[in-house]
């Protein structure tokens, strides 16, 4: 009787929850209850935290809180001091961020500490937005550019335009973004012409009440491109000219314009090497031309040749000597991990080796090795691993959160970056569980020492819980029945999609697929493409076994990490698993530490992850009585199509692999649904759909 009632109550409960599209982002609550603001001060900023206050407030009905813009020397920046009927800050946007997180603490019921200071991790904290001027994003799988339509129709800026922009500002100052760059590191020349920064102030100016800085992403060889010199060259004094007009240009236009983003001698894109100059003469004439603005410049340190030995040790190759020779507003952008954004990799080495230098971490949030916007796979678990990883450049302890934050080298600017996963599709992400990753992305851009456990669990209250306090469910029984399942789902999606598609240190082992990243192709290495864009130059798969030698016997990769981390990935005994086909290429039958061998736990590990998100796709069909229609049907189609995939993953690696290790897979594991020969002539294009 009694399970009979329940039913009845959650199907009543689940015909009366609205059809949502997504667009509203975890920024869903709107309360009925009153809230009286006291400020002496007024601003745009101000306003709107006012206004945020109005709207959500889950406070006690009629209480007063007080906002307070007043110096004090414990909050550093933004931050803000936090109490039940009080927020202080030294400025108008701490008290912004200090408002959505006293709201993000109401609606997901976290206690109040009176008087509790949160300042920001990282000073700058910003999105990078591949998008092109044609609309079109590199990687991006949500729809094209929220910023930029078809240049050849202009750069016309509509109100829905405003609108659009002005959502997306709101959503980032609510997790501590205050800065994005606004277009593709593969820059257009056109970029910094009048016309094309006109539209670039009409953007500012809708970002600025948010607190939102702009930067633009641009070609180092602009002042021949669109300037008439016939050089680019970072020494030469035209050049230098050229650089500080156009930055006093800018800086007349957007006043409050945060500098530029520089992709040089990577990947084609032209820099200061191919005039015999360093990385650091480059960057810093940038540096000196937008320095009196306030401007910073964040030169990408990725980097790699095509006939490099092996493509992880590049960038540290080519930094290292120059640490101390770049101007204190130049910030090295570097990757998470040494070879590209791939589902596990170790950290880069100049984490913490840069003693000298400004570093920030580059993330990527946009999925592209990692299922693009079809598979659900919740970041934050791998951004935790890595901000948590010890370099131990300054003995135990020196993490790379806190070899990047200020807290162990001195920084003038600290910064951090996300590559975007933003577009004009309704839910901004083209997958529900994708703006988890953006959400996450500002929550530890704000606090690196914030776990992934607990950014789920609010991102689900604040994105799940019904909008209307009328509709609230039991709370012991939401979260027993739909909060617990649902993120521990999440914080098991990463793992699993290692397991399906590069267990035990495998990497960079996908299709052609016209260069999209997507599906398994441990086969690939057309005729006459570079060899470190093969599938074969990672996996090095041979009759006598599999990985990438990158001990000191190999490329000595291992050389470049600080002890004990260099003698621990060198040794195979210390190596841990989840790298050891990174640094070390194993013989078949190496015998693992649970006894099996590699091949046969090469075998359980793709099988393992199948098994994984089959078993996301039960977690998310019994939750159904909680979600609305549309978004429970969206993300169980693309669970559907994750299963199909991990399926093809599975069957394509461990088939292609097995003509090497020339031995059986394991009786206990699931049989291989496709044949080999199938998968390598079929356009997994269309397989994968």
């Amino acid at each position: 009787m009694r399970n009979k009632l329940l039913c009845l109550i959650l199907l009543a409960f689940t015909l009366n929850l609205q059809a949502e599209n997504g667009h509203s982002l975890w920024l869903r609550a709107n309360s009925s209850r009153a809230v009286n603001i006291v400020c002496a001060k007024s601003s745009p900023t101000l306003a709107i935290a006012k206004q945020e206050l109005k709207q959500g407030w889950l406070g006690q009905n009629g209480a007063k809180i007080v906002l307070t813009v007043k110096n004090d020397k414990a909050i550093k920046g933004d931050g803000f001091k936090l109490s039940g009927n009080e927020i202080q800050a030294n400025t108008d946007l701490g008290i912004l961020y200090g408002v959505y997180e006293l709201l993000r603490r109401q609606q997901t019921e976290q206690p109040i500490v009176q008087n509790e200071i949160c300042n920001p991790s990282y000073q700058r904290r910003v999105l990078n937005h591949w998008d092109n001027l044609d609309g079109s994003i590199e990687r991006g799988y949500a729809g094209r550019s929220i910023f930029w339509h078809d240049v050849e129709k202009g750069y016309a800026v509509t109100d829905k335009d405003r609108n659009l922009w002005k959502e997306y500002a709101r959503a980032n100052a609510s997790i501590g973004i205050n800065g994005t760059v606004l277009n593709n590191v593969n820059s257009s020349k056109l970029m910094l012409t009048t016309e094309c920064l006109a539209k670039v102030k009409a953007i500012a100016e809708v970002l600025r009440p948010y607190g939102i800085k702009t930067y633009l992403s641009v070609k180092f060889s602009s002042p021949p491109l669109i300037g008439g010199l016939k050089t680019s060259d970072p020494l030469n004094p035209e050049v230098i000219k050229w650089w500080k007009d156009k930055a006093n240009e800018i800086y007349k236009t957007i006043p409050d314009f945060g500098g530029f983003l520089i992709k040089a001698n990577s990947e084609g894109e032209p820099g200061p090497q191919d005039f015999g100059r360093t990385h650091a003469d480059g960057a810093n004439m940038l540096a000196d031309a937008v320095k009196p603005f306030g401007g910073i410049i964040m030169w990408r340190a990725f980097v790699y040749e095509a006939n490099s030995k092996d493509r992880a040790c590049q960038a540290y190759k080519e930094f290292m000597p120059l640490d101390g020779q770049f101007r204190d507003n130049v910030i090295i952008q570097v990757k998470n991990g040494p070879v590209d954004f791939q589902p596990r990799e170790p950290f880069t080495p100049l984490f913490g080796a840069l003693k000298k230098t400004s570093v920030m971490p580059e993330l990527q949030i946009t999925q592209e090795y990692l299922g693009h916007s079809i598979q659900l796979v919740y970041l934050a678990t791998m951004w935790e691993e890595f901000l948590k990883s010890d370099t131990y450049q300054e003995g135990n302890g020196s993490t790379v959160a806190r070899t990047t934050d200020g807290s162990i080298f001195p920084q003038k600017y600290t910064a951090i970056a996300g590559v975007a996963n933003i577009g004009l599709d309704n839910n901004w992400c083209g997958h529900h569980f994708a703006q988890a990753n953006w959400y996450a992305f500002g929550r530890m851009a704000w606090n690196n020492q914030i776990t992934s456990e607990k950014i789920a669990d609010e991102w689900l209250r604040l994105t799940f819980l019904p909008k209307d306090e009328k509709l609230t469910p039991n709370v012991a029984d939401w979260q027993k029945t739909f909060l617990a399942p649902v993120k521990q789902m999440m914080l098991e999606s990463r793992e699993a999609t290692v397991n399906y598609s590069m267990p035990l240190g495998l990497h960079h082992i996908f299709a052609g697929l016209n260069n999209t990243h997507y599906g398994p192709g441990p086969w690939f290495g057309p005729k006459g493409i570079r060899k470190d864009w093969t599938a074969a130059y990672y996996h090095k798969a041979d009759s006598l076994g599999i990985g990438f030698d990158r001990t000191t016997k190999g490329t000595d990769a291992v050389s470049q990490y600080h002890e004990p981390l260099r003698s621990q990935f060198e040794s195979v005994a210390t190596c841990p698993e989840i790298y050891l086909l990174w640094f070390h290429h194993l013989p078949w039958d190496y015998k693992m530490k649970n006894g099996r061998i590699l091949w046969d736990e090469l075998c359980y590990a793709y099988d393992k992850g199948v098994n994984e998100v089959r078993q996301f796709q039960k977690t998310w069909d019994k939750v159904q009585p909680y979600v609305d229609a549309q978004r429970f049907s969206e993300v169980q189609s693309k669970l559907r199509q994750q299963c199909r995939d991990a399926q093809v993953w599975k069957d394509g690696c461990l088939l292609y692999f097995q003509q090497f290790s020339k031995r059986p897979i394991p009786f206990e594991i699931e049989r291989p649904v496709y044949d080999l020969n199938y998968l390598l002539k079929t356009d997994l294009t269309e397989l994968l759909k």
